[in-house]
C-alpha cells in the first residue's frame, strides 16, 4: 500500500514508532537495572522499595486527574486556543500534584509511623508528582503527533539516572539513594520538556489560566479522577494486603512478577496515544468509519496481548529464574496467571478513545468500581490461602469483569463488547476459516 499524500497516517506511524522506541528502551534497560535492584536488595527489601512506589501510586489519580485524553482531544478539536488549554492543564495538575503529596505523606504516617524508612520512601516519591503538572507539554506534542521531542528529553533524562543506579548499586548505597535517583529523573525530565517547548517557538509565559475552562475539564473528567482513584486504591491494593496479611517478603515475590507482565502495558498506551487523533477525525466523518477504526484497533491490541501472554504462561519459571534468581523462584506461577491480565488490561486502554469521544466517563468510572469490588472482594479470600498467587488470581478476575464483562451490561456500551469479543475470540479469524471450507466444500459439490 502506497503511503505518500497520505500524511496523517505517516504521521501516527512515525509518532507510534518514536513511542515504541522510548517505550522498548525503557522496558529493555528498565527490566535488567529492576532485575539488578531486585537481586541486590533481596525480596525483603525490594517488597519495601515496591509498595513505597503502590503507595504513591494509589493516589496518582489525584495528580493525573484524567485530563489526558481530554486536553488532547480539546487541542485537537480547537487549536487556536491551545494556550488557554494548556495554562489550565497545568494548573489544575500542578494543585493536584500537591494534593496527592499531602495525601501521600498523610495517610502514610497514619499507617505506619514508625516505619521512618517506608516514610522517607513515600515522601521522596510523593514530590515527584509535583513535577507531572508539566506533562500538559507532552498534551500539546501528542495533539500534534510529535512524540519524538517527548521521547529525546525523557529518554535523555531516563538514561542518565539509569547509569547513576547501577553506581548505586556497585557502591552498595542505601535504599533512600534509590527513590532519591527516581525523583531526580522526573525533575531532569521536566527540565527537557521545557526546552524542547522553548525551542519549537513556544513559551510557558503564555499559557493562561480560565476557571471558566478548568470547571468544563474538571467537568469532562471527573468520573475519570474518580475512576482512577478507584484504579489506584483497588487494583494496587494487592501489594498493600500482601504486606498486612503475609509480610514484605511476600510483596517483593509477587512485585517481581508483575514487573515482567506489567513491563508489556506500554504498548497500548503507546498505540492509543497515536490513534486516538484519528479516530476522532473518523468520528467527524462517518459512524461506520469511526466503528471500523476502534475494531482494527481492538484486532491490534488483542493479537499483541496473546502473542505475549502465551509464551511467557509456560516459560515462567525459566524466566523468573533468569532474571531474578532462585531466591524468588515463588514468583513463577503468580506470573503465569498474572500475565492473563494483559490481555483485559490492553482492551480497557483500548476503549478509553471511545468513551472520551462518546462524552461517557461515568461509563468508565462504573467499569472501574466492578473491577474494584471484585478484586478487592477475592483478595480477602484468596490472599489468606494462597498468598501471591491468590492476588494474582483475583487480579485478573477483576479485569475480567470490568473491563469486558461489564461492558454488556449497558446499553450505550455494549457494542463495544461485540468488538471486543471479536478480538478475544478471534472472531474474524475464524469467519474468515468457515467461509474458506464452506467455499471448498461448495467447489466439491459442484
Amino acid at each position: 500500500m502506497r503511503l505518500e499524500g497520505r500524511n496523517n497516517l505517516q504521521n501516527i506511524l512515525a509518532n507510534t514508532g518514536w513511542l515504541f522506541a522510548d517505550r522498548i528502551l525503557r522496558m529493555g534497560v528498565g527490566l535488567f537495572v529492576g532485575v539488578w535492584i531486585a537481586r541486590y536488595m533481596g525480596p525483603e527489601q525490594f517488597g519495601v522499595y515496591n509498595y513505597a512506589i503502590v503507595f504513591v501510586a494509589m493516589f496518582s489519580a489525584l495528580s493525573n486527574l484524567g485530563l489526558d485524553g481530554i486536553v488532547v482531544r480539546n487541542i485537537v478539536r480547537d487549536p487556536t486556543s491551545k494556550d488557554e488549554i494548556l495554562g489550565t492543564a497545568f494548573f489544575l495538575k500542578l494543585a493536584g500534584g500537591i494534593i496527592t503529596f499531602i495525601v501521600s505523606i498523610g495517610t502514610v504516617l497514619f499507617l505506619r509511623s514508625g516505619d521512618s524508612v517506608t516514610c522517607w520512601f513515600v515522601g521522596i516519591i510523593a514530590v515527584g508528582t509535583i513535577f507531572q503538572a508539566f506533562d500538559a507539554i507532552d498534551f500539546w506534542f501528542q495533539s500534534q503527533v510529535k512524540s519524538k521531542y517527548t521521547v529525546y528529553v525523557r529518554n535523555t533524562a531516563f538514561l542518565i539516572i539509569t547509569i547513576v543506579k547501577i553506581i548505586l548499586i556497585m557502591t552498595r548505597s542505601s535504599l533512600i539513594l534509590f527513590a532519591c535517583a527516581g525523583l531526580a529523573e522526573i525533575i531532569l525530565g521536566t527540565i527537557g520538556l521545557v526546552i524542547a517547548y522553548r525551542l519549537h517557538g513556544y513559551y510557558l509565559k503564555k499559557w493562561r489560566i480560565s476557571l471558566q475552562y478548568a470547571k468544563e475539564l474538571l467537568t469532562d473528567s471527573w468520573p475519570l479522577i474518580l475512576s482512577g482513584l478507584v484504579v489506584g486504591l483497588f487494583m494496587k491494593i494487592d501489594q498493600v494486603m500482601l504486606r498486612e496479611m503475609v509480610g514484605n517478603e511476600a510483596v517483593g515475590i509477587y512485585s517481581a512478577a508483575t514487573r515482567i507482565s506489567e513491563v508489556w502495558y506500554f504498548l497500548p498506551v503507546v498505540i492509543v496515544s497515536s490513534v486516538s487523533p484519528s479516530i476522532i477525525d473518523a468520528k467527524k466523518m462517518s459512524e461506520e468509519l469511526y466503528y471500523q477504526r476502534l475494531q482494527r484497533l481492538f484486532n491490534l491490541i488483542a493479537g499483541l496481548a496473546f502473542v505475549i501472554a502465551i509464551p511467557i504462561t509456560f516459560l515462567s519459571r525459566p524466566l523468573v529464574l533468569l532474571l531474578f534468581g532462585e531466591s524468588y523462584a515463588a514468583a513463577s506461577p503468580i506470573l503465569a496467571i498474572h500475565i492473563w491480565a494483559t490481555l483485559f488490561y490492553f482492551l480497557g486502554i483500548a476503549q478509553g478513545p471511545w468513551n472520551i469521544i462518546e462524552g461517557l466517563m461515568n461509563l468508565s468510572l462504573q467499569r472501574t468500581l466492578i473491577t474494584a469490588m471484585v478484586n478487592i472482594i477475592l483478595n480477602l479470600i484468596l490472599i489468606p490461602l494462597y498468598a501471591g498467587i491468590g492476588a494474582a488470581i483475583s487480579t485478573v478476575t477483576a479485569y475480567v469483569c470490568g473491563a469486558f464483562l461489564a461492558n454488556i451490561m449497558n446499553d450505550k456500551s455494549r457494542r463495544i463488547f461485540f468488538l471486543q469479543a471479536e478480538s478475544v475470540f478471534l472472531v474474524r479469524y475464524f469467519k474468515q476459516i468457515v467461509v474458506k471450507n464452506l467455499f471448498i466444500l461448495y467447489e466439491r459439490k459442484t
